[in-house]
Parts: C-alpha cells; structure tokens; sequence
C-alpha cells in the first residue's frame, strides 16, 4: 500500500489507470466526453421550451416520412423529403430511391437532423461541449446508417444477387487477412509496392548531415544551371517526409529541381521511447538550425528560401521570428503549406483539444514516452468516419472490393511517434494557451513574435482541410508584419498539397497583401478572389523565381564540409 501513498505515488496510479484506458479508448478521454455530455444534458434538462420544440420536430419529422411513403407508393417521381449533405456520398446509387430502401435512409436522415438539432442550440451549454456532443452523436448515428448492413443497403444486395454471394466470401477473405496484418503489425494490403527509395521518395540525391533527430538530404541538380537561392523544406515530423517527394509524377522535390531550384529537406527520425525528452525547440535546435549551417556551407553567401508543412510550418515560424528577433536575414522568403500560427480556431480537431483531453494523452505518452501511430490515426479518421472507416469497410467486407493502393495511401500508413515531451508542449502551448501568436512562446529563454519576420511570406491553404482549416492558416495576414502572398487550392491537407500540374479538377485562387495595406478578412477575401483552374505549383514557383536572382552553377554535393553519407532517401525514413 505504500505506492499509494503521498502525492506522487497517487498520481503515478491515476496516470497508469489513465494510460490502460487510453489503449481501449484510442486515446480519447473519458471524463472529457462525460463533462461534455453533463453540460448538454443539464442543460437541457432545464431547458422545456427546447423540449417541447423537439418533441414538435419529432412529430412533424414522423409525419413528412409518412406524407413521403404514401405518395411514393402512387407517384414515383416525388421528391425526397430531406436531401443528404452535400459531402454524403452514402445513398447516390440509384438502388436507394427504391423501396423499402428509400423509407429507411429517408428516416435515417430525417433521425440524424433531429439529432443535430437536440445536440446544438441549448442555451448555457458551452460552445466546446456543444461541438462535442453533436459530433458523438454524429458518430453514433453513423454506425446505424442503413448503408453499413448488407441487408439494408440495396448495392450490397445486388451484388450478391449477381455473383451468387461471391462478395461476402471475398469480404470474409479481405476482413482475415486486414486482421492479420493488424496483429503482426504489418502495413496494409498493397503498400509493399510503394517502397521509399524504389517507387516513392526515388529523387536522387545524398544524406549531407545526420544527428539523433534528423538527416538532410540535398537532391542531385538535373539542368546545367540552378536559382542561386536553396530552397529547405521543414516537413512535419507527424509525417514522413517523403510526402513532398511521392512517385515522380507527382513530387514537390523533383518539379523543383528540374526547374532549377537546389533543394534540400528534413528527414525526422521516427521516435522511440529513449527520445520521450525531446521538446519543441529540439526540433528546432536539432533540425532547421544544423540544416541552415550546412546550406550555408554547401551553398555559401545566399540567403534560403525555406518552406515549412503542417506541423514543420509552424516550427519553421518559430525559428523565423526567433531568427528576426535576434537580428538574423538568412531566409530570402518562408513558404507555409496548410501550417498554423494561430491555434484558436483549428476546425474539428478542437474537438480532441482541452484540459481534460490533454492531460488524459499526456499520460497515455507518459507510460509510453510517445504517442503512438494509432492513437494519432483514430482521432484523425473519427474527423471524416464516413470516408475513412465505413464507407472503406462496406466496400472491402461487404461488396468484397479493395479500393488499389495509391501512393498517397500507401505514405499515410507509414505513420510516425511523437515525443512525449514535444506533443505535450505543442498541445498546451500552441493549441491550449495559443502562445505563439500572442507572443509569450519562447525561445532560448525569450518570448518570440511572428511579428519581427520581415521576410516575404506564401501561405498555402486547403479547402477541405480537416487538420488546418484554411480560415485558421489565412491568420498569418493577422500575424506577420510584412508581404504575405495567400492561396487557397482545392482539396484536403494531403491531397491539396500534391497538386502537380495536370492533376485533374485541381483550382486555386491567390491573392496579396502588402505590409502596408489593410486586413482583409477571410471570407471576403474567398469572395473576391478570382478562382484560377490547374495546380498552384507553378504560381508558387514563379513566385520563388521573382525573389531569386540570376542562374548560376550548381553546387557541389555536400560542399566542403559535409561530405555524403548514403544515398536519399536516408536511414531515418526507413524506421519502422
């Protein structure tokens, strides 16, 4: 009994009772749910005109389904009596408007508005608890969906109708050999096609610097001249780096070597436990910092063109405005791609963000000293369920089909850890307390302001970005004191950013902003913008070019001071 006793060994219990929920529950708290579901449901409780509304709405909702049945039993053509959203994809097939097919998705839809209506507009409930609720009841409702059952969904039907049940045995063989990779821990069916260093990440270059934390490749030039200014590219250490550099068609690196551009990135190592100590500003102290002293070497006397993702945008403007702060001009511009310095409005992903929530995974990486891939992946995933989870097991388990293996698809499996000490500091500081846009994050000991960069900025955003809504990353107009060129592309947080020229359906729209001219707020700016068809690479890169100056040789590999290692993609990206 002794371990109990004392306030360390009680919270060392608490966080280890913490840390075994954290494995059942993919590392979503339970006590924040529970504050979340008190708040609407005392609220509610006191609340009896919004009860009598509901119970109002239930009534009408019952009797429009009705109205609807009996009509279409005489007239074919009468319009559904509620539409899905527009991003519901679930009942499109034809199938749906037949009976018995047409009433249950109907009702379905008709239970799910009602729903949204029960969870939001309750008066005294906290707008963070509200955003929680109706998105678990969304969620809960979504396992109900008449889609997800082969005997309520009339294409699953069909299909086994024409193949004699053939789809359910090759679902049955698609579910057995999903779980045993599962159990092995091996990547999913199909990503051993897609193998960094063969068919991904095979730009060709060399491993110029290697510490415990990261390696910097520097990519082989492929015209007889090059841009002077290099160009350094910060991917986000949530990730692997080779997302900038998938199949050739579609890689960030090698459209920008081959028009000219010296360029070098970051490959994070993948953390284990032995690296739980590891703060932000190691990634800082470890990564950009080494990577500009090499450059420097490589390429001597120019300034860099860094470019920052995600998570590395944010890092990348820390150590910017730390740069500014103490007086440094190494950068000739900052590019951010779908990455925030303003963490009070980060879409749904607030959702898995508040005291409770943080504390519940600070424990969960206490025990580990990381946060885990799958912990990381079940938030993500619940943020768009429909598309991510039951959309994909209905295909694969119930028509006994396996959606082909992308790149893109086979690099989001090849998930990453996070330190303890780094997530926790990335949750409390920026998400939590929101300290580096108002100025109290610090860096060797002093406070840095996104306000001192005085270096051109482009900020890249995505329409349909779930991890950094566009509307949060368009806050760097707010932020930084100096130009900032803004583009909005078409697609989500991956796929928008792998937009090469010639992708299908692709559009951006851009605009500036002088220092010296007025804010204009987001969605006027939206408004006004002229949309532009194709993809924003090339935009971006004339942008490079018009801050660069006049070609000249290339570099040599690894300068004088840092002579090649291996060859890219490197060691690092190949840890499990």
């Amino acid at each position: 009994m002794d371990g109990f006793q004392g306030p360390l060994g009680a919270d060392t219990w608490d966080r280890v009772l913490h840390a075994a929920l954290g494995r059942a529950t993919l590392g979503v708290s339970p006590g924040a749910l529970a504050q979340a579901w008190a708040d609407w449901f005392v609220h509610l409780a006191m609340a009896p005109g919004k009860q009598g509304e509901l119970v109002q709405k239930a009534a009408r909702k019952q009797a429009r389904l009705l109205r609807y049945a009996v009509r279409r039993t005489v007239e074919p053509e009468t319009a559904p009596c509620i539409d899905p959203l527009p991003q519901d994809r679930r009942f499109d097939d034809p199938e749906w408007q037949d009976p018995p097919f047409n009433v249950l998705y109907q009702a379905f839809l008709l239970t799910q508005q009602w729903w949204h209506n029960a969870t939001t507009g309750v008066r005294g409930v906290s707008k963070h608890h509200e955003d929680v609720v109706a998105f678990v009841a969304r969620q809960l409702l979504d396992i109900a969906s008449p889609s997800n059952f082969a005997l309520t969904n009339p294409v699953v039907l069909r299909a086994a109708a024409e193949q004699s049940g053939a789809n359910f045995q090759r679902g049955w063989l698609n579910l057995i050999e999903d779980w045993e990779r599962a159990v092995a821990g091996r990547m999913p069916v199909g990503t051993e096609d897609f193998v960094p260093g063969r068919s991904v990440a095979a730009t060709p270059g060399k491993v110029v610097l290697r510490n415990r934390l990261v390696e910097l490749i520097q990519y082989e030039p492929t015209t007889e001249t090059v841009h002077p200014e290099p160009i350094l590219i910060v991917p986000a250490w949530i990730m692997k780096y080779y997302i900038l550099d998938l199949s050739p068609h579609n890689s960030l690196v090698k459209f920008l070597v081959d028009r000219g551009h010296t360029v070098f990135i970051l490959s994070w190592k993948n953390v284990g436990p032995d690296d739980r100590d590891l703060g932000l500003d190691d990634y800082r102290r470890l990564g950009v910092m080494p990577a500009l002293q090499a450059i420097g070497d490589i390429v001597p006397n120019r300034q860099v063109h860094a470019v920052g993702y995600c998570l590395g945008g944010t890092l990348l403007a820390t150590a910017a405005a730390a740069m500014a702060r103490d007086g440094g001009d190494r950068l000739a511009s900052i590019t951010l791609l779908a990455a925030q310095t303003d963490f009070t409005e980060p879409g749904e992903l607030e959702l898995f963000i508040d005291e409770s929530q943080v504390s519940f995974l600070e424990d969960i990486m206490w025990e580990q000293g990381y946060l885990d891939t799958k912990q990381m992946a079940g938030a993500f995933q619940l943020l768009r369920s429909n598309d991510l989870i039951w959309s994909r097991m209905v295909r694969t388990y119930l028509m006994g089909e396996r959606e082909p293996m992308s790149d893109l698809m086979a690099w989001n499996a090849d998930a990453t850890r996070m330190p303890y000490r780094m997530h926790t500091e990335y949750l409390r500081d920026l998400f939590l307390h929101n300290d580096l846009a108002e100025g109290r994050f610090q860096v060797e000991g002093r406070p840095v302001a996104i306000s001192d960069i005085r270096a051109p900025i482009f900020a890249v955003g995505t329409e349909r970005d779930h991890v950094a809504p566009w509307r949060s990353v368009y806050k760097i107009a707010l932020l930084a004191d100096t130009d900032v060129t803004f583009l909005l592309t078409s697609g989500g947080h991956n796929a928008g950013i792998v937009s090469e020229p010639g992708h299908p359906r692709r559009r951006y729209r851009v605009g500036h902003k002088a220092d010296d001219q007025p804010y204009v707020d987001p969605d006027t700016w939206a408004a006004t913008a002229p949309v532009r068809d194709g993809s924003w690479w090339p935009e971006w890169q004339d942008w490079l070019v018009q801050r660069s100056g006049e070609p000249t040789t290339t570099p040599t590999m690894g300068g004088r001071s840092y002579a090649p290692l291996c060859d890219a993609p490197g060691t690092y990206v190949l840890m499990p």
